[in-house]
């Protein structure tokens, strides 16, 4: 065997000529090749599959052994020329790259729906894990965990469990825009999301990094993965999840090295292989701040804040919070921060040009702050707890990947921190991103059928973000997979459908973070009514269990009879004015009304509405319960949505009128195949715009950027004319 591989690559070398004699040799190389290669299948059945331009095309067979190359020449041969010999595993309906906030939300809808799943994470030890704060909502993110709640996901479940801090922001505002934040203990958030995920049935998970998507002869469907232990494993759809693993590069200071995330290698790979599928990638970056020991802060230097007390859950279904609630300490930059930073910005990765991707504008490095905001003395810096059983504090407001002795050094000028200890530093990272343009709604991309992406491969910034994509494409696939329709949100019913829209329609060059400023009808997407907005499609879905859901429709049963009632109940003058008068002082009800006037009291003279009253802005649906109580006590979420549905009915019956307008447009579907270089008038801009996003309707191709209004016209004119000529 030796004479016959050594005798024949000498007469195949290079500048050798083609003689009989090779030709004789070469055959009877090969043919016993493949006969001991035939003999060894026999015992020992193998997969091989060609690694071609798009992907690995499938040449399939059946493999369960492995070390056969080496003794074999006959697969050395194959490798060497472009084939690949790999362990077959089994096939699954889902997989799911990356048990990040989306991979774990993805896993978890794929099998509580039913559909055999398996998870893949570099790491089992940090499922789940807080990369950068620890923290769950916030400004609109708070909106996207109640609607990952409502739709039957995971993540508020998780975060009412490890919270250690409830702060419902923006009070001082209108209820639109409240949304809930907590401080969570980082520790027990991941611990509690794995113990989920090992318990769900029908959910597998290994630890394993994936470097290969495989897809059929045509390129145009998913089939499976191949893992960096050369494992195959079939699928009818994947979900890549790998937040910021592709191609990662940690910055600190002048030095970089591949990580996805401290103490984690990359995903190279994979990166490659969607590359060789034809998507268009970007570059982003990120970053994180300075972890602090607590024993070296001067807490008495800084401000405590405190959450809200009795804290407010994030699900609907959480009944009381258990752990013992932590303060947030704030502090400030100064000036001699901000010249510390200055002096060393030639040595930062960001100004030196080291770094190539795109930050977050809404969430940029102090570097960042102290030089787009000269103007600014100091910058604000929250310190919070990482959880109840560590001293190792966040210092949220100063992401650098300034070099570590700077660090150190800036740190130290701020107040309290003095003498501070950094137990690690904080770092920037860049990876691979998709542009999103190329997905559906459903998150299902355009060119691959079977395969979605979710999370900060999409170009979003935030687990919030990331969670509430998960689940959808989880979803979807799984919908899919059964033959169902999909679910597809619309821009009035959740900030998940104006976050999905956003990316598919405009995508993104920068990391996408969500505002309640990006939704147009806000005041119907409050944080307080996503179980109303979204409870009917989890259950749908098969997300809601029955007892859940059938605590819902009470709660909707209740809120509907009591709404009823304040719009059928009439109260009498004399006791509205009572009602007025306990708005003044107490001992002032058993004063007449004419002592209403001078204390500038309105005076009711005729029976009202309990609606009409409470539509007042000095009357609070509590005040109105003292004096005419409803039939069954309610609790205070729901009193909070009875009030708010009720002082701005107006407001909300004119988005909703605003809504019956935009889904009018969204009836005329435009086809997947419609040429719009034949719509005479449109500009080249406006026809590569549209042909890059591909809009299924007449809204959309409104929404998509450089798209005007004169351009939506002409393309519903050629439309129009075409349902006339259909129809003849």
């Amino acid at each position: 065997m030796q004479w016959l591989r050594t005798t024949s690559s000498r007469l195949i070398s290079p500048g050798k000529r083609k003689s009989n004699s090779f030709l004789i040799f070469h055959q009877i190389y090969v043919i016993v090749q493949i006969y001991t290669w035939q003999c060894f299948c026999i015992i020992n059945p193998l997969s091989i599959r060609y690694k071609g331009s798009r992907g690995l095309a499938p040449l399939q067979g059946v493999l369960k052994g492995g070390g056969a190359a080496p003794f074999f020449p006959f697969f050395s041969h194959i490798i060497n020329h472009g084939w690949e010999v790999m362990f077959y595993q089994r096939d699954y309906d889902v997989i799911v790259i990356g048990a990040g906030h989306a991979g774990c939300e993805a896993a978890l809808a794929c099998a509580r729906m039913g559909l055999s799943t398996c998870i893949f994470t570099a790491n089992l030890d940090t499922i789940a894990q807080m990369s950068c704060n620890p923290a769950i909502g916030g400004l609109a993110k708070g909106h996207l965990v109640r609607e990952i709640d409502a739709l039957g996901g995971q993540m508020a479940r998780t975060a009412d469990y490890s919270g250690i801090q409830f702060r419902m922001l923006n009070r001082s505002k209108g209820p639109a825009v409240w949304s809930l934040r907590s401080q969570n203990d980082r520790v027990l958030y991941r611990l509690h999301m794995k113990r989920t995920l090992e318990g769900t049935r029908y959910l597998d998970i290994k630890q394993s990094l994936v470097e290969r998507l495989v897809v059929d002869t045509n390129g145009s469907r998913i089939t499976g993965v191949v893992s960096a232990f050369g494992a195959s494993f079939g699928a009818r759809a994947v979900i890549v999840t790998t937040g910021t693993f592709l191609k990662g590069v940690i910055h600190v200071g002048l030095e970089h090295f591949p990580a996805g995330r401290a103490g984690e290698g990359p995903s190279v790979g994979l990166s490659e292989s969607l590359r060789a599928l034809g998507f268009k990638m970007g570059r982003l970056k990120t970053g994180t701040p300075p972890r602090i020991d607590a024993r070296s802060i001067d807490f008495s230097r800084t401000t405590p804040q405190w959450g809200d007390d009795p804290p407010v859950a994030f699900s609907f279904s959480t009944t009381e919070i258990t752990n013992p609630q932590l303060p947030c300490f704030i502090t400030y930059t100064n000036n001699a921060t901000h010249e510390i930073i200055k002096e060393s910005l030639s040595r930062s990765p960001l100004y030196s040009g080291k770094i190539k991707g795109i930050g977050p504008r809404y969430c940029p490095s102090i570097e960042d702050k102290v030089v787009r905001f000269s103007e600014r003395q100091r910058h604000q810096v929250f310190l919070e707890p990482d959880g109840l059983d560590t001293r190792e504090y966040y210092a949220n407001g100063i992401s650098t990947s300034l070099p570590y002795d700077v660090q150190v050094r800036y740190v130290r000028t701020i107040d309290g921190l003095q003498e501070a200890e950094l137990m690690r530093p904080g770092y920037a990272v860049e990876y691979d991103s998709v542009h999103s343009t190329q997905l559906r709604h459903t998150l299902e991309t355009k060119a691959i059928e079977g395969l979605y992406l979710a999370g900060q491969i999409n170009g979003t910034s935030g687990y919030e973000e990331a969670a509430a994509q998960g689940l959808i494409a989880g979803i979807n696939a799984a919908l899919k997979i059964k033959g169902q329709p999909p679910l597809i949100l619309q821009r009035h019913e959740a900030y998940i459908a104006v976050m999905l829209d956003d990316l598919v329609t405009n995508g993104t060059i920068e990391p996408y973070r969500m505002f309640t400023s990006r939704a147009e009808f806000r005041l119907l997407l409050r944080n307080d009514n996503a179980e109303l907005r979204l409870k009917e499609h989890g259950y749908r879905v098969g997300l809601v269990p029955e007892a859940e859901y059938q605590g819902f429709c009470a709660r909707l049963d209740l809120l509907r009879a009591e709404l009823q009632r304040l719009s059928e109940h009439r109260a009498q003058p004399e006791a509205i004015n009572e009602v007025f008068l306990s708005l003044v002082q107490p001992h002032f009800l058993s004063l007449v009304q004419p002592h209403l006037a001078p204390l500038n009291v309105p005076v009711v003279t005729e029976a009202v509405s309990l609606k009409q009253l409470l539509k007042r802005p000095e009357v609070t649906y509590d005040l109105l319960c003292q004096y005419f109580p409803p039939e069954r006590p309610l609790d205070s979420a729901l009193k909070q949505l009875i009030e708010t549905e009720v002082k701005y009915e107006g407001y909300i019956r004119q988005q909703c009128q605003l809504v019956e307008k935009m889904k009018r447009m969204q009836t005329r579907h435009i086809p997947a195949d419609f040429d719009y270089r034949t719509v005479s008038g449109l500009s080249r801009e406006v026809i590569s715009r549209l042909e890059e996003v591909r809009p299924t309707d007449l809204g959309q191709a409104a929404r998509i950027s450089g798209v005007t209004p004169a351009a939506v016209s002409l393309i519903m004119v050629i439309l129009e004319k075409r349902r006339r000529s259909d129809s003849d």
